[in-house]
């Protein structure tokens, strides 16, 4: 079923535009987002055909089944609420159904952690961008051979280095693990191009060094460290920095790098939203999505703060939270008993 089938079937029980410019937060460019709760009919509902979630190909507009949507507002799901919250003028569909689920009874200190967690996802989100911008990595991968030291005296020389000084190629090295240590090896040399030895990597993007026969009487040239360790530390950041940059909006990321300040600044201005609404919902007991503070948000969205400026502010804010916590006229979590109560007869009026 798609979204175009719920709607000429009248099964939409409520529908809002979400995102930037239910926040007010819009720019001329801003995409229209869309979300809604439907049902299905009483055949597909009781039979096989149960659908939880239905979206368009872009996936801007995503509709929630009744019962599931029921069961993320019982879990204070951040993007539930908003919806239910939506300001008058975003709403364009409302079922009088809909009018048994109030958000003012559905706001509890459950509700304050989920925002300010999501809050706290996305200064990670923002941190880790901006470790990515400034320190950015060479997209050819290095291999175990950049993370093997040869000891000289008290330091160490990278065996790249040692190997191209000395003009020996590493397919003409052999190793012998010494015993008692963890990454030590004694390293020879064979002049032969014929060579009975290994090399340190038997071949490209091994993951390990190789261990050769040594046979009697032969010269120790040096001795080798494997630093195992900072290689798969290595590895993992590379990992994750290719599947960042095979990913990412490239738009948005050019947007990035424009205002100069080195982190997402459209991350950090939903950080700083998520947070605000957090301490309002403890100081008035209210969910306000439209955000009165439209010009700072947008200069934050534009970069025009500094990245630790804005993270203090962040943590001034949840410490803020914190504190109001322990007093806030608020239930624990939301009445989970009566949301069912409200799905079973809006459920019994629907397929009666």
């Amino acid at each position: 079923m798609t979204i175009n089938e719920l709607k000429e079937q009248n099964l939409v029980l409520f529908e809002a535009v979400v995102g930037s410019k239910a926040y007010g937060l819009d720019a001329a460019a801003s995409d229209t987002d869309i979300k809604g709760v439907y049902y299905l009919p009483k055949a597909q509902f009781f039979g096989i055909g149960y659908m939880e979630q239905v979206s368009n190909e872009s996936n801007d507009e995503v509709y929630y089944e009744l019962g599931r949507y029921v069961e993320l507002l019982s879990r204070s799901n951040p993007n539930m609420l908003e919806l239910l919250a939506s300001p008058e003028n975003c709403i364009l569909i409302k079922h009088p159904l809909m009018a048994a689920f109030q958000i003012d009874q559905l706001l509890s200190k459950e509700t304050v952690n989920s925002f300010s967690q999501y809050a706290m996802v996305q200064i990670r989100k923002a941190k880790g961008l901006n470790k990515k911008i400034n320190n950015p990595m060479a997209l050819e991968r290095k291999d175990l051979l950049d993370f093997c030291y040869i000891l000289d005296g008290n330091s160490t020389i990278p065996c790249n280095e040692w190997l191209r000084a000395r003009k020996i190629d590493q397919s003409q090295c052999g190793l012998a693990k010494i015993n008692h240590t963890k990454g030590m090896y004694a390293l020879f040399y064979s002049h032969s191009k014929s060579s009975i030895y290994k090399g340190i990597l038997a071949k490209p993007g091994s993951q390990e060094v190789s261990c050769s026969s040594i046979p009697k009487g032969e010269d120790l040239k040096a001795y080798l460290f494997v630093n195992h360790e900072a290689y798969s530390m290595y590895c993992k950041s590379y990992r994750e920095y290719v599947e960042w940059v095979n990913k990412r909006n490239e738009t948005r990321f050019s947007s990035t790098l424009a205002h100069g300040q080195g982190y997402d600044a459209k991350n950090m201005m939903h950080t700083m939203r998520l947070l605000e609404v957090s301490k309002e919902i403890l100081l008035t007991g209210k969910l306000q999505v439209r955000r009165p503070n439209r010009s700072y948000l947008l200069d934050v969205k534009s970069g025009k703060y500094a990245y630790a400026e804005l993270v203090q502010r962040a943590e001034d804010i949840l410490h803020e939270i914190d504190f109001l916590l322990h007093s806030a006229y608020l239930q624990n979590s939301p009445d989970v008993a009566q949301l069912e109560d409200q799905l079973i007869r809006i459920r019994t009026a629907l397929y009666s």
